[in-house]
């Protein structure tokens, strides 16, 4: 496993997951620095996340998940760390397989924590959306891509020192995986539980069409 290690946890009105959240992720990676960004929540999101000894990033009002993990890499970047772990405050992602994701960075530049889309854990809608999104970007960066919308990742350093993605919310993490494929990084992806039950913060009309968009955009520019 590539250290120092940085865990990105961006946060918006996750009270009722963050704390065992951060726990969870403290046992499976003792030693890494947490940082979460408390995204305009207006639940006691900031007050849990300051309870604990992750590095709190406030935006007074939301900005979307792109505009929080942009802030939380600039803060890595900062820190000095080798490697940066992304995970949702909604409980969502299991913390267990954080090691197996970061592992995943011996061979690759990026890695991706890819949800299984059968056996009915994923709800259909998201299915759906999940697998064109998937095989859209796979076919604009060449290689293939399982899970374009999982939140779970790791990526090298210098990944996040030559990527800089495009978009304020969930289109952000799709313009990362383009960016970076297009630019020779090596994507990895490591199986992951599908976890659904907790209300997402995705919105199925719009940030669908965010995503539409910047994949679009994307196959433009890989034609130029």
């Amino acid at each position: 496993m590539i250290a120092p290690l940085a865990c990105v946890i961006p946060a918006y009105n996750a009270a009722a997951t963050l704390a065992n959240v951060l726990r969870e992720l403290r046992v499976a990676l003792p030693h890494a620095a947490l940082i979460v960004v408390d995204d305009g929540s207006d639940d006691a999101t900031h007050a849990i996340a300051c309870a604990t000894d992750a590095r709190v990033i406030a935006f007074r009002r939301n900005r979307g998940k792109g505009a929080a993990l942009r802030a939380a890499f600039a803060e890595t970047l900062a820190l000095g760390v080798s490697a940066v772990l992304t995970m949702d405050a909604d409980g969502q992602h299991d913390a267990r397989y954080a090691p197996a994701v970061l592992d995943a960075l011996t061979c690759a530049d990026v890695a991706i924590g890819t949800r299984a889309r059968d056996g009915g854990a994923m709800p259909l809608g998201r299915r759906l959306t999940n697998a064109l999104a998937s095989s859209a970007v796979g076919s604009i960066v060449g290689v293939p891509i399982a899970d374009a919308q999982s939140g779970f990742r790791a990526m090298r350093r210098q990944v996040l020192e030559h990527v800089h993605a495009h978009g304020e919310r969930y289109e952000f993490e799709t313009d990362f995986l383009i960016q970076a494929g297009r630019a020779g990084y090596r994507i990895a992806s490591v199986p992951i539980p599908t976890i659904y039950g907790t209300p997402s913060h995705f919105r199925a009309v719009r940030d669908s069409m965010r995503v539409v968009r910047t994949i679009w955009r994307g196959r433009y520019r890989a034609t130029q």
